[in-house]
């Protein structure tokens, strides 16, 4: 079983494998959206049968199947109370970084991190060394000065009133539909390769 093996059955089935880390003798392997997701999910039943939670649905059932395939189990974001620490497992890995605005960003998908689930392996394989700086190092960080009403910060906090108040407004709209515009600054997030389709179901989950 090697890293590579997990990462082309992912990408088969619509996932990026965006970190890995040893802990307590095991493999964490942790997967999230990439360019791959949306064409793989669009087409699935738990998109079509129109009932709640489609994403995490899938999630499950796509990150289980690899779990099976590998002799792994799985654990997901919406498990819990208590919740799976998916951030330190994140931070952990080697290739996240918190961005200025306090959330989490990623050389791949920039500030479009969505982390669906993490395949837990009972043994260590061998990883690749992780050592890089982070990419907000040489940004200008236009993530901090594009939201209009200031809601992201890595000092201050994130203002969750401030934020949805603004997305109930016609000018909020523009982030309903195509995703926070803070996180599209983001020189990297362009990688993701979101559709808009893609960020106004994100956005409905975060903002019903």
């Amino acid at each position: 079983m090697t890293l590579d093996a997990i990462q082309a059955a992912a990408a088969n089935a619509g996932l990026l494998t965006m970190g890995a880390l040893h802990e307590d003798g095991k493999t964490i392997v942790l997967f999230g959206t990439g360019p791959a997701f949306w064409a793989a999910f669009s087409a699935s039943p738990e998109y079509l049968d129109g009932e709640k939670h489609p994403v995490d649905r899938w999630s499950k059932r796509v990150v289980g199947n690899l779990a099976h395939e590998f002799g792994g189990t799985c654990q997901f974001p919406s498990d819990g109370p208590p919740y799976p620490p998916f951030i330190r497992w994140a931070l952990d890995s080697g290739p996240f970084f918190q961005s200025p605005v306090g959330m989490m960003v990623h050389p791949e998908v920039g500030l479009m991190i969505s982390l669906r689930g993490a395949l837990i392996l009972p043994t260590e394989i061998p990883l690749p060394q992780q050592d890089m700086p982070s990419p907000c190092l040489t940004c200008k960080a236009p993530c901090t000065t594009t939201c209009p009403v200031d809601a992201l910060s890595a000092e201050t906090g994130y203002k969750v009133a401030a934020c949805h108040a603004f997305l109930d407004t016609q000018e909020g709209s523009d982030c309903m539909s195509r995703g926070c515009i803070a996180r599209r600054a983001c020189p990297h997030s362009g990688k993701a390769e979101r559709t808009d389709a893609q960020s106004a179901l994100h956005m409905r989950s975060f903002h019903p």
